[in-house]
């Protein structure tokens, strides 16, 4: 009979650190590299750099080219806000995070905007290219193209979500000119990025960066990424007084992690950043529209914008109504001529004297005027019959016109508000025009100093279409009073 010997607590122990060193080491290898990249926003100069042209997997950080391409279809009327989108098997069957689309659904092109914006969701990042191109993969081929124009010569994408992908990769710097250029190029969707929380049509959705947000003094976007290959990425933008810095992170180990790093990046650009310094905008790339073949629902809503239809080509007016006329005259020489037996010599010479400039006839001759006619001249005696109205008889009222007003009733106008500064007055009046462009086209943006602010106030308006707008800006949350003509 074998007796069974006990395994020596050494030999477990030897084992059991083995089995932990398997598991630890590839975990401790797989960890997604890190990156950085700091710049001054308003001129676009480095404040910091460490692995920034190191491509790397971008994770969701990808959702702000979509997001880009978006808003520029919409700037060129490829598609609307309101317009709707169906959604497709693809879209939907799309992993977490989501908005939980479902196929065959359609929702307002601005839901998906939102969704992908403060969600990070990637059934709405997919809907979106979908919709401009028909499909992810030319969506995909779309935003490479636009990101070689942007500058961002180090990045290839292969999605609209940024999941990971074989050849999807960007860089931090790329990312961060890709930030900017999201801030400078379409600042009336900008605000986007800093909602704690919005409507994205089927529900409502809380911001991935909303930390951050909560946590830093003037941070107000961009966007977060994560992925198991990526790691923690964030792209974040501040603003204090006059200056803006975007800092970007790749590879952060957790949440936390990362945005502590990018708080510290970011005190590091304020730092370094001169407090006064010109804005130098970047240059807007080339439009280059896509296929367009998304299957999509155009809401309705009135035209941007009415087309001239181009010209018919011809030849030179005056070549053509010379060939028009030496045919007439030759049709109509040979009829004179087979009727009349009038010979098309003489015919021609009549039609050259006719066509002669003819000559000037002299003028008549002056009349002289005696030089004491006008005082041999007498009036008209008056009739006797003509009798004045005496001026005891009661005259019909006369209306007299005082003032006639040339506004056709546009005297009233909206405000949206006081600001402290009349920079933000402004901005705020170009922002919410660009919103609500059906209703506030052609009214006045005024600025209003008073004692506590800067009244933003658009002008010459209706009441009816100052009504109108007041409600259409209530329903996008933004406060709004009529004013009236006094």
């Amino acid at each position: 009979m074998k007796v069974r010997r006990k395994m020596p607590v050494r030999y477990g122990l030897f084992i059991f650190a083995a089995f932990w060193l398997l598991v630890i080491v590839p975990l401790s290898a797989s960890a997604a590299p890190y990156a950085a990249y700091v710049m001054d926003a308003r001129s676009g100069k480095v404040l910091h750099s460490r692995n920034a042209d190191t491509r790397l997997h971008p994770a969701s950080l990808t959702k702000m080219m979509t997001l880009y391409i978006a808003f520029q279809a919409i700037e060129r009327g490829e598609i609307t806000l309101d317009t709707k989108v169906k959604i497709s098997r693809h879209a939907a069957s799309e992993p977490p995070s989501k908005l939980g689309l479902k196929s065959g659904q359609r929702i307002a092109f601005r839901y998906l905007i939102r969704a992908s914006a403060v969600k990070s969701a990637n059934d709405a990042a997919t809907a979106i290219g979908e919709a401009l191109e028909g499909s992810e993969a030319a969506f995909a081929r779309r935003m490479t193209r636009t990101a070689k124009a942007l500058g961002m010569s180090r990045t290839t994408f292969k999605n609209a979500h940024g999941l990971t992908e074989s050849g999807h990769l960007s860089t931090a710097r790329d990312m961060s000119i890709l930030g900017r250029h999201m801030l400078y190029d379409y600042p009336q969707y900008y605000n986007l990025f800093s909602r704690r929380s919005t409507d994205a049509g089927v529900r409502n959705v809380a911001n991935t960066n909303r930390r951050l947000l909560a946590a830093y003094r003037g941070a107000d976007g961009i966007k977060t990424g994560y992925t198991r290959a990526a790691g923690f990425n964030l792209v974040a933008s501040a603003e204090r007084g006059n200056e803006r810095i975007i800092a970007t992170v790749f590879g952060g180990t957790s949440t936390s992690a990362r945005n502590a790093r990018v708080a510290e990046l970011l005190d590091m650009g304020f730092k370094r950043a001169p407090s006064r310094v010109a804005l130098q905008k970047p240059r807007k790339p080339a439009y280059t529209p896509g296929s367009g073949s998304g299957e999509i629902v155009v809401a309705n809503s009135p035209p941007r914008k009415s087309l001239r239809p181009r010209l018919r080509p011809v030849a030179d007016a005056g070549t053509v109504l010379a060939s028009l006329e030496t045919q007439a005259a030759v049709t109509n020489s040979a009829a004179l001529a087979s009727t009349s037996g009038v010979l098309s010599s003489d015919i021609t010479n009549a039609l050259i004297v006719a066509q002669e400039t003819p000559a000037q006839s002299p003028e008549p001759p002056a009349v002289a005027v005696p030089a004491n006619a006008a005082s041999t001249i007498r009036p008209v005696v008056r009739p006797a019959d003509l009798v004045s109205s005496p001026a005891s008889e009661t005259l019909p009222a006369t209306e007299v016109v005082t003032r006639l007003s040339t506004s056709g009733g546009h005297q009233w106008g909206v405000n949206i508000g006081r600001f402290p500064s009349r920079y933000k007055a402004e901005r705020a009046l170009v922002t919410t025009a660009l919103a609500e462009m059906s209703t506030l086209d052609g009214s006045l943006r005024k600025v209003v100093k008073k004692t506590s602010g800067f009244d933003a106030n658009f002008l010459g308006m209706t009441r009816d279409s100052a009504d109108l707008a007041c409600r259409r800006l209530a329903a996008r949350n933004i406060g709004c009073l009529m004013v009236g003509p006094s």
